[in-house]
């Protein structure tokens, strides 16, 4: 039985910031004409920037969420980024943001196939209902993630806030499918 290393590709990063100030969502309207805002819709502006390739709501709050960078450096980098542009830009941002990353969304292959109504039978906190989704959506304790299955070995995990908890969350679960024997390879 070929024992494969999962391959993990992280996806998403959601982080959100603050900067513990009101925010003028016109002035910087104003001083960068690439923003998006348009307050009869969402509250929020949208700030894009290219490297590393991100959107950043900001909120007149001065809280901010930054979505799309595929690390949790690269999230942190990019709120920075952000920020020192604002400041460029002659926004006033007294403090650095203080970021805290909410998810981590990563898409996995095992490398095999999964049988997944014996895996729903023995996985504890796992929910299949195939005529409502394809697959298996299994609830991870320890560290808390979600991970949903599906038969062709492919795997998305969700949840986590470090990525060593994706790793950890995917090879422990990978581990317990083996055990099991709910693995396939051809």
């Amino acid at each position: 039985m070929p024992q494969t290393k999962p391959i993990v590709s992280i996806e998403n990063v959601v982080a959100s910031a603050t900067v513990d100030q009101k925010m003028d969502l016109n002035a910087i309207t104003k001083n960068f004409p690439d923003v998006e805002y348009h307050p009869d819709q969402f509250p929020g502006l949208v700030f894009r920037i290219k490297s590393p390739k991100t959107a950043t709501l900001i909120f007149t709050s001065g809280k901010m969420v930054c979505t799309g960078a595929k690390s949790e450096q690269m999230s942190r980098n990019a709120v920075k980024t952000v920020v020192t542009k604002l400041r460029k830009g002659g926004i006033k941002v007294k403090k650095d943001a203080v970021v805290t990353i909410q998810n981590i969304v990563a898409s996995i292959n095992l490398g095999g196939k999964i049988h997944l109504e014996k895996a729903a039978r023995t996985l504890p906190r796992s929910m299949y209902e195939p005529e409502q989704f394809p697959g298996l959506i299994h609830r991870m304790l320890d560290p808390k993630t979600v991970i949903l299955l599906f038969s062709s070995g492919k795997l998305v995990c969700t949840g986590a806030k470090k990525e060593e908890d994706v790793y950890r969350s995917v090879n422990n679960l990978h581990s317990s499918l083996e055990e099991k024997e709910l693995m396939k390879y051809d």
